[in-house]
Formats: structure tokens, sequence, C-alpha cells
């Protein structure tokens, strides 16, 4: 896979790129990682990529030549046509369920914008994909475009050094992720549950199930409307409410 961002501060992506699991991803050559700055693309003698809205009113809106200059640039004639996404507060939030879909993909190219806005042909002429990471606002679309980045890039084939981690994590089975114990088994009298060292793998997975649920129950109801459970799990959940009540 590849994927471009687009920013004015390039740098920022230095470290996150070359180190942890997208550093290694990339030595393996599992994906392909750049960030361009989009200023290289502006046609005017002082390289702005900003200006007044029309209409009037407070802040600078990114202009929409640098912009489309800059994701042409990255489109090559006879590859795949890539995924343009604009990293922006009043875009898609962003979930587990997004970043499965984008990991089919073979090219992303991130637009990560700074001052007030956008100008709107770029969302509405340039884009396939507005996302946002949260309903809050940040100085600009870099810090989203990491994030989405890196929970893409782990869901490729080969990036985690075990296979089934991507696949068990929160929210990719729509439940979150049932608790996890390592060595010692008694720490300070805190001890592991039993169940865990006793070696039999059903009764494992299913304290596993039903801590998730109990979990998902306790921490993120509203992700229980959008599960299906079969009705083994439909039963412990019921007890899980029982207990509770």
């Amino acid at each position: 896979m590849r994927m471009d961002v687009l920013t004015l501060f390039p740098e920022m992506f230095e470290g996150v790129f070359n180190s942890s699991i997208l550093g290694k991803a990339q030595e393996k050559g599992i994906v392909q990682l750049r960030a361009h700055n989009f200023r290289e693309h502006a046609n005017n003698k002082h390289n702005t990529v900003d200006d007044y809205p029309y209409g009037g009113g407070g802040g600078m809106v990114l202009k929409a030549e640098p912009i489309f200059s800059a994701v042409e640039s990255l489109i090559e004639e006879d590859a795949p046509k890539p995924r343009v996404i604009l990293m922006c507060p009043q875009g898609e939030r962003y979930t587990q369920a997004k970043a499965e879909e984008l990991a089919k993909e073979e090219h992303l190219i991130f637009i990560c914008g700074h001052y007030e806005g956008y100008d709107e042909r770029i969302r509405e002429f340039l884009v396939t994909d507005e996302l946002s990471v949260g309903d809050y606002v940040l100085t600009g679309g870099e810090l989203p475009a990491m994030t989405i980045i890196d929970s893409v890039a782990r869901l490729l084939p080969g990036v985690l050094g075990n296979e089934t981690s991507a696949v068990t994590d929160s929210f990719s089975t729509g439940l979150l992720e049932y608790p996890h114990y390592t060595r010692p088994a008694d720490f300070r009298g805190m001890k592991v549950p039993d169940i865990l060292l006793s070696g039999h793998h059903a009764n494992v997975e299913a304290w596993r199930k039903q801590q998730s649920l109990r979990r998902t129950l306790e921490r993120r109801p509203d992700l229980l409307e959008h599960v299906e459970l079969n009705k083994k799990e439909k039963k412990w959940l019921q007890d899980i409410l029982n207990e509770q009540t």
C-alpha cells in the first residue's frame, strides 16, 4: 500500500513514519509512506496557499489550486484511482470499520489543512472521503492523519508480528477486548483468574468472550446495539445483566 500526506509541516511525520510498527512495515516493503509540502504547488511568487474568504469573515481559507495540483501530481495514469481523504471536523466519524475498509485500498492520499477551512471546491470535486477522529477541533489535520495511517497500516498482512492481534483488538469484533494477564500469576496478592491457568482452551475462549461482553456492557453499551450475538452469547449477556440487577 502507498499512503501520501499533503501537509504544510511534513517534518511532523518523520518520527512517526520511521519508528515502531510503521518503520518496520516500510523496511519490509509492505507500505510506502510519504509526506509532501503542498506549498510547493502554490502558483504565486510568495508561495501562499491561503486567502481571505469571499463574503468576509474571520480566518483564512486554503486555496483550491495548490491542493488540486498536489493531489494530481501523486496520481499515476495506469494505477488504480486513489482514495483522497480530507481531514476535517465536519467529516464522518472514524471507526475501526472504516480502517478495515481503507486497508483494502492500494493508494490513500490524506489532505491536512490549517487555518479556517478549505475552499469548498476541494470537498465537492476532489476528495472521496471526509474523516474526523472526534468531536473536537485541532490545530491541523496532521495528528488525525497519523492516527488513521497507523490504524490502517497495522491491518495489512505482515505488519504485525502476531497476525491474530488485529483480529481480536477492541472494536474489530464490534466489542471491547477482554482483559489480559501475564506472569507472575500472583503479584502482590493480585492473582490471575484460575481459568487462564487451567490449560483448557475451550473454557478460556468462553471466558474471554464473556469478559468481552461484560466490558462492553459496562463501558460502551452503545456498541451492543450493532453486534449480532448467537444464542449462547445472548444468554451470557443476560446472565451479566441479571448480576447487575
